[in-house]
């Protein structure tokens, strides 16, 4: 039972870019300080709320040098950077502007922000 849960943690930590280090305790995903910047504005428009948003941010990330695996776009002047959640009418706002022939990581980030 300990290994089944062990294992769900370091999933838990790999989907928030967190990892364990030398099996005693966790160090922050480094990213740049814009990347920094970036996670933290997209805060203003993240469906838990902006407040839990930027501690969730601080408490994953740190600032160092830029991760150039993050994926970080900006469409319409709107940047974001990793996986967004989105809420039902964003997904929804995503799925319809898809359908329209708008590109599904520009409806992702317009509706993220815009819905």
């Amino acid at each position: 039972m300990k290994r089944i849960t062990a294992v769900a943690g370091l999933v838990v930590m790999a989907t928030f870019g967190v990892t364990a280090a030398y099996g005693d305790g966790m160090h922050k995903h480094e990213v740049s300080q814009d990347q920094f910047d970036i996670l933290i504005a997209q805060c203003r428009y993240s469906a838990l709320g902006k407040a839990k948003c930027r501690a969730t941010v601080r408490e994953t990330y740190r600032i160092g040098k830029a991760d150039p695996s993050l994926d970080c776009r900006t469409y319409s002047g709107i940047s974001v950077c990793g996986t967004l959640t989105l809420s039902k009418t964003q997904r929804a706002c995503t799925r319809n502007s898809t359908e329209h022939g708008i590109s599904f990581r520009r409806a992702e980030v317009e509706c993220y922000a815009l819905a």
